[in-house]
């Protein structure tokens, strides 16, 4: 029998509403996990939850903006409230920017990725550590590829992304011999709809899903990986060859990679 490393586990998923956290509620659902789904598009999140009751789960929501940090806060006690521990907490919520930093006139958009990316990571940490700490528990980071790799563009999501990895390859360090377990994950490009979702430089949507995108990987995969990686308490996962090359590679020819890099980042 498969072993079901997450029956009966306390579970926050942030960014649960769409994309890869939706996938990872439902992967976690089938193991009977207890779930705390978080994410600020209420209808959607209900509709998950439904699916995740379906499954087999126990299931909370709490409606999340992760960048403001009373909001996470409450994600926390709302969850201990419900069900008296945590045992992993996964930060996945997070959003892309399609803008180059020349054409920023301002720098809110730049401000609002680290703020929900980079910050909204620490601030659900920040709460829910001493619960971890207690349980032996999880914690997982659904970081990026590029947060090992640069871009053609400055937008500030790579910068988002590299932040919350160095974070947590700190945090893991800092937590060593606590029993708490550290996970990052580098996905490439997942099918998910992010980048039709990416705010330009005005605050504007993109509202045009990038042909990379298209091409990538299926959330639910994704989903898979992540799970097994959180339930193995893997250090880290860079989920396709390509991505693994690229950090080869770019130890022998960073100029070569930062030009090929480039051109993706212009199709």
């Amino acid at each position: 029998m498969k072993k079901q490393d997450f029956s009966d586990k306390v579970v926050i998923i942030t960014g649960a509403s769409s994309g890869i956290g939706s996938q990872i509620a439902f992967k976690l659902a089938e193991q009977g996990a207890w779930l705390a789904l978080a994410a600020r598009d209420v209808d959607n999140l209900q509709e998950v939850a439904n699916t995740c009751s379906h499954l087999g789960a126990k299931v909370i929501i709490i409606p999340t903006d992760v960048s403001d940090k009373t909001q996470c806060q409450n994600l926390i006690e709302r969850t201990l409230e419900k069900y008296g521990r945590i045992d992993t907490l996964i930060n996945n919520a997070g959003f892309a920017v399609a803008a180059k930093f020349i054409n920023m006139n301002d720098l809110t958009v730049f401000e609002k990725i680290m703020q929900v990316n980079f910050f909204g990571g620490v601030y659900c940490t920040h709460f829910a550590l001493p619960h971890l700490i207690k349980s032996k528990g999880r914690l997982v980071a659904v970081s990026s590829l590029r947060g090992k790799l640069p871009s053609g563009t400055a937008d500030g999501y790579g910068a988002s992304k590299h932040a919350i990895s160095e974070f947590y390859a700190s945090l893991r360090n800092e937590l060593s011999g606590t029993g708490v377990s550290v996970t990052v994950i580098y996905p490439s490009w997942v099918k998910t709809g992010i980048t039709g979702r990416a705010l330009k430089a005005d605050g504007t949507k993109k509202g045009v899903v990038s042909v990379h995108e298209n091409n990538g990987m299926a959330a639910d995969k994704c989903a898979k990986i992540i799970v097994s990686a959180a339930g193995k308490r893997k250090r880290e996962v860079v989920m396709t060859f390509e991505g693994k090359l690229g950090l080869w590679l770019r130890l022998i020819a960073p100029a070569l990679v930062d030009s090929i890099l480039k051109k993706k980042t212009d199709q």
